[in-house]
């Protein structure tokens, strides 16, 4: 009997339903945790080995799931699957993908199966994507959220599976959710009662196959959307998603802006963070929702230290969202001034002979080392790494006259290295292969030396770290602990 798995949620009955899960990363162990719990019958399949993974399995197989991993685990397709749930960073193309897409088996992923599973009188969403800031601005969100008494929880692609908040025995009244265009590919039916893309850039065009269906899993954030559609005013391609979007009916667009609000929008009056979306006499009129000087940096206690533009958007974004769940202005304020920023995320490392060192090892792709990089003024550029299909030329001519040199490291540094040859001829560039697994000694060393009295040296990679280093955390602390060490022999 063919299961139709389209009717099955959290009340149903699994039994007789065969899932097959499709990798062990975070989501996906709590995906096949779920499933085995709700009575299906579970079969989990990765291609890896190691310690983690092992005691993943053991810990699934203790619950009742069939575990497969090691090297061609993910080759045989199983028999008799209904369903698969696929880890959000598989390509489509993947053999089981493929597999499933051939037999007619539904594939969802772990985002989607959670919304499934959601149950009566459960908390709404509140969604973000884009190519940056995603991180940032729902932990912003979560804190301002908080700030209003709420049970709020930021989850998703920034840590916390969806499926782990969902299935919490305690509800949350409401839930951040931070989406990558990876896990909206494999979403279908999703309706947050808020969303918002902040930005669009190539990024993962290798997984997508080209920026516009990267473009389109962006927008899929849109449809359903209940009650505001939130875009980047200083960039068309968001409004445009929303403009093309399903949204229910009544649901409005709001924009954010660096600038003076219009109607409709949340923006900046002089250093006031203004909203013109959600106030009865918003034609008029404007609330005051905080200042730039409740941000970041300045919020702690260190008001020499403005935050960036990009940084400044996250927040805007944030107050939009929660404003469109009926968040108070102080709140609004209060979240922004209790938030910190994560590590890795423009992160001083140390001063040195008046030069600045700043970890932002996760600036991933171009878009979020541009960014970055327009928040300093004579910059050191640490860069390099996976770059994903991606190309620097728009970077390197948006930051040429920042750049003081440029220090090169990685897989995919002669990318940039052309990017900067064509672009930025007269900017000096050191490429440092020292065949070493961890580099970051030597960046240092060739680094230190290009920076004057004034300036920063900046790791703002433009690339994925996966090539030399566990992921962007660990660059990170490598950079981190190599500038120590340089401080200590000064």
């Amino acid at each position: 009997m063919t299961v139709d798995i389209s009717t099955l949620g959290r009340e149903s009955s699994w039994e007789g339903v065969r899932a097959a899960v499709g990798g062990l990363g975070v989501s996906g162990f709590a995906a096949a945790d779920t499933l085995q719990h709700l009575g299906a019958d579970v079969v989990a399949l990765d291609d890896g080995d190691d310690d983690a993974l092992r005691e993943k399995a053991t810990l699934l197989e203790i619950l009742g799931v069939d575990v497969r991993i090691g090297p061609g685990s993910t080759a045989t397709f199983p028999d008799g699957v209904d369903l698969v749930v696929t880890s959000p960073g598989w390509s489509p193309s993947t053999p089981l993908l493929a597999e499933a897409a051939a037999r007619g088996v539904p594939v969802l992923g772990e985002v989607e199966l959670a919304w499934r599973l959601r149950g009566q009188d459960a908390a709404p969403w509140l969604t973000v994507t884009g190519t940056n800031g995603k991180t940032t601005t729902v932990q912003m969100l979560e804190s301002i959220l908080r700030a209003q008494g709420l049970n709020a929880l930021a989850v998703g692609n920034v840590g916390t599976p969806v499926l782990e908040a969902v299935m919490n025995p305690e509800p949350f009244d409401v839930l951040a959710v931070e989406l990558s265009s990876y896990q909206l590919h494999w979403s279908r039916s999703i309706s947050a009662r808020a969303s918002a893309v902040l930005n669009l850039a190539p990024d993962h065009i290798d997984w997508h196959g080209g920026l516009d269906a990267y473009s389109a899993d962006k927008a899929r954030i849109y449809e359903r959307t209940q009650v505001a559609a939130v875009y980047n005013v200083q960039d068309p391609a968001t409004e445009r998603m929303v403009e093309d979007a399903e949204v229910v009916e009544g649901c409005r667009a709001i924009g954010f802006t660096l600038g003076i609000p219009a109607t409709g929008m949340i923006g900046l009056v002089d250093d006031a963070i203004a909203d013109r979306a959600f106030i009865p006499g918003r034609i008029s009129s404007a609330a005051e929702l905080g200042s730039l000087g409740d941000i970041g940096l300045a919020a702690h206690g260190d008001a020499s230290r403005v935050p960036a533009p990009h940084v400044v958007a996250d927040a805007l974004a944030a107050a939009a969202l929660a404003r469109a769940h009926g968040v108070e202005p102080r709140a609004v304020r209060d979240g922004l001034r209790a938030f910190s920023p994560d590590a890795h995320r423009i992160a001083d490392v140390a001063e040195i002979d008046g030069v600045r060192w700043v970890d932002d090892s996760k600036a991933t792709n171009p878009h979020a080392a541009q960014a970055s990089l327009q928040g300093f003024d004579d910059v050191v550029w640490i860069a390099g790494g996976l770059a994903k299909g991606a190309t620097f030329d728009e970077l390197v001519i948006a930051t040429r006259d920042r750049l003081r040199a440029v220090v090169l490291v990685g897989a995919d540094r002669a990318v940039v290295a052309d990017a900067l040859r064509r672009h930025a001829p007269d900017v000096p560039v050191v490429e440092v292969d020292t065949g070493e697994t961890d580099p970051m000694d030597r960046v240092v060393e060739v680094a230190a030396p290009l920076a004057r009295r004034g300036d920063t040296v900046l790791l703002a990679p433009g690339c994925a770290s996966m090539d030399q280093f566990r992921n962007y955390s660990a660059r990170g602390d490598s950079f981190a602990a190599a500038v120590h060490r340089l401080r200590d022999r000064s």
